[in-house]
């Protein structure tokens, strides 16, 4: 079995929202970042923007993580969060074509001198370390990631994070944990850590992929959607630590179960106009991979006021990981949601 090393959640839009990460810490996961968010927003004070970043007294460490083609603005942003932050994260890897056409996120790393002038400059403008996410380049022919890498790692970085697939890539295809490993070796030098991600679903891939890599941390991004209980049975399944999972025995849907009404919880816990904004994501998404998921989700979507689809899905997954019932679509539970879809919207 491979040692410990930490778990990470990776900053996702519309995903790490601070309900999420808490509940994700209390899942097993030891580090958790922000939804990534643009600095050009940040930097012009847009208030959902900034509720993006926002955290909670009970979130240790902070990292908010930002985007951004605008070097001026990403400075300044560093800056600004470096103030309340505990670690500043940079975003070099976001595929998103609505990203990349401003030259920010994975399109950066095409660009290397840009790349780490502005990381460089936003070492010098931040309080407190930063670190940067990235890919292995913008394509299989201008694999830039070493080279980035190792730059990032000599200026100082506290810890670089690489996702194992390029720009054009995206999400296809399978991660190229071999070329991580190349990216650790070239970082050994500077005692910068190496944080692998891509592909990493489960206790065994997760063994695999540190076996391969040799990187100093794992993080975890689409196999956490819905799914904020993997970090602790990644934990428990490797013999890492006594890790006392909070949702006790449960089979993988009573996990589930107890992670939907704890981050509800959390939601409430933490109030604000925006504290709720992701339900209807998160609901979706934990409904994914279980029988009568599918079925479930259009009753889910009709839900106009997002605060009210809590319960719903509440009574599916209780139902159905107590046996009562062999798939999510439970009648109690579609009878919620139709009451629940006629109390009309949501509206700020």
């Amino acid at each position: 079995m491979p040692e410990p090393v930490p778990l990470f959640l990776a900053p996702m839009a519309g995903v790490t929202d601070v309900a999420y990460r808490l509940l994700a810490k209390e899942a097993g996961a030891d580090y958790t970042a922000t939804e990534f968010t643009a600095a050009s927003g940040l930097s012009r004070k847009d208030a959902k923007s900034w509720a993006k970043v926002e955290t909670h007294p009970r979130e240790d460490p902070f990292i908010p993580q930002i985007f951004g083609g605008v070097e001026d603005e990403m400075v300044e942003t560093a800056r600004l969060l470096s103030k309340d932050a505990d670690v500043v994260d940079l975003n070099f890897g976001c595929p998103a074509p609505k990203v990349t056409k401003t030259c920010a996120g994975a399109a950066m790393m095409g660009e290397p001198d840009n790349l780490v002038r502005m990381v460089e400059r936003c070492l010098e403008a931040s309080q407190v370390p930063v670190s940067v996410k990235m890919r292995l380049g913008t394509n299989q022919e201008t694999l830039t990631v070493l080279e980035i890498a190792e730059r990032c790692a000599e200026l100082g970085v506290l810890r670089v994070c690489v996702h194992g697939r390029t720009l054009s890539q995206k999400y296809r295809g399978v991660a190229d944990w071999d070329m991580i490993a190349k990216v650790v070796e070239v970082c050994e030098p500077y005692n910068t850590p190496v944080i692998a991600n891509g592909d990493v679903i489960d206790a065994k891939s997760a063994a695999k992929c540190l076996e391969v890599t040799g990187a100093q941390g794992l993080m975890i991004g689409r196999g956490a959607i819905g799914n904020p209980c993997i970090f602790g049975r990644i934990k428990t399944e490797l013999g890492w630590e006594e890790f006392e999972a909070p949702w006790g025995d449960a089979n993988q849907a009573g996990q589930k179960h107890w992670a939907w009404n704890r981050y509800v919880e959390l939601v409430d816990e933490i109030g604000g106009p925006y504290a709720a904004r992701n339900m209807k994501q998160h609901a979706i998404s934990f409904t994914k991979g279980l029988p009568g998921g599918r079925e479930l989700r259009p009753h889910l979507h009709a839900i106009k006021d997002f605060r009210l689809i809590g319960e719903p899905l509440n009574i599916a997954l209780e139902a159905f990981s107590q046996r009562r019932h062999n798939t999510l679509i439970v009648p109690e539970a579609i009878e919620a949601a139709a009451t629940a879809s006629q109390a009309g919207g949501w509206r700020r």
